[in-house]
C-alpha cells in the first residue's frame, strides 16, 4: 500500500472515533481525562530526564509530540488533505516517518477511546490512579499496547537515522517555504524539531540509543505492572508517579 493511502487510512480511523465522541459527550470527556492522566504520567516517569541533562530535550519532544494530551487535529487535517504531496515533497526516509506518525496516532486514539469507555464503567469514587488501572485491566489489548510502544521506539530510531543523512538538515530548511505553501507546516515543524533534538543529543548515535533504551525499559516495566502487578500495588505506584494520594 502506498504511503499516502496508509496515511489517509490512519486519519480516517481517527476521524471515525472523533465523530463517535462528538455524539457522546461523556465518552469524549472520559477520553480527555485519560489523555491528561497519561501525559502527566509520562512527565512523572521521566521527570529526572526533563530536569536537565543530555536527554531533557528528547524527553520533552516525546512528551509534546507522542505522549501529549494536546489535540493533533490540525496535523491530522494536513495529513489527510495532502497525503499524496508528502511523497512528492519529502525524501523516502521522511515519508516513512510520516506514515509511522499517522499510524501511531490512529493506534493511540483507538486505545484511548477504548480506555474512555472502560473509564466510564469504573466507580468514579476511586482515585484517578486506581480508576485508570481498573480501566486498563478492563480494556486489555496487551499485544496492541506492546505494538504501540514498538512504533514509538521506531519513530525515535527513524529520527536518529535522519540526523545521519547527509544534507537532510539543509534540505529541511530549504523546504520550509514550499512545505508551508503546500499545507505541510505542522509536519515540517515536527520533522525539524525532531531532527534538531536528536542531532543535539550528547553522544550522537550512542546517546540516541541510550535515550531510546531508557524509554523502552521504563515503558515496558510500566506495561508489565499495569497488566500483571497486584491491583492495589499498581495503583499505589501509579499514584506516586502522578504525585497523588493512592
Amino acid at each position: 500500500m502506498e504511503a499516502a493511502q496508509k496515511i489517509r487510512n490512519a486519519v480516517a480511523r481517527v476521524s471515525l472515533l472523533r465523530h463517535a465522541g462528538d455524539r457522546e459527550p461523556a465518552l469524549s470527556e472520559a477520553v480527555v481525562q485519560v489523555k491528561r492522566l497519561q501525559a502527566k504520567r509520562f512527565s512523572g516517569t521521566y521527570a529526572d530526564l526533563m530536569r536537565g541533562g543530555p536527554y531533557a530535550a528528547a524527553a520533552r519532544f516525546f512528551l509534546d509530540e507522542l505522549y501529549s494530551d494536546k489535540d493533533y487535529a490540525q496535523r491530522n487535517a494536513q495529513f489527510a488533505r495532502i497525503a499524496g504531496a508528502i511523497e512528492r515533497f519529502f525524501p523516502a526516509q521522511v515519508v516513512q516517518t510520516a506514515v509511522a506518525l499517522a499510524e501511531l496516532h490512529a493506534m493511540t486514539e483507538e486505545l484511548d477511546h477504548a480506555m474512555g469507555m472502560a473509564w466510564l464503567a469504573v466507580d468514579p469514587a476511586q482515585s484517578p490512579a486506581g480508576r485508570y488501572v481498573a480501566a486498563w485491566r478492563a480494556t486489555g489489548r496487551r499485544a496492541e499496547r506492546e505494538g504501540q510502544l514498538k512504533v514509538v521506539l521506531e519513530i525515535g530510531e527513524q529520527m536518529a537515522r535522519l540526523t545521519r543523512t547527509p544534507g537532510l538538515r539543509m534540505m529541511l530548511r530549504m523546504m520550509r517555504g514550499p512545505a508551508s505553501a503546500a499545507g505541510l507546516g505542522s509536519l515540517q515543524r515536527f520533522l525539524e524539531t525532531g531532527f534538531d533534538t536528536f542531532a543535539a543529543m550528547a553522544g550522537g548515535r550512542q546517546g540516541a540509543a541510550q535515550f531510546l533504551g531508557t524509554i523502552s525499559a521504563r515503558e515496558s516495566a510500566l506495561l508489565q505492572s499495569l497488566f500483571d502487578a497486584d491491583l492495589v500495588a499498581c495503583g499505589t505506584e501509579l499514584a506516586g508517579t502522578l504525585g497523588q494520594a493512592p
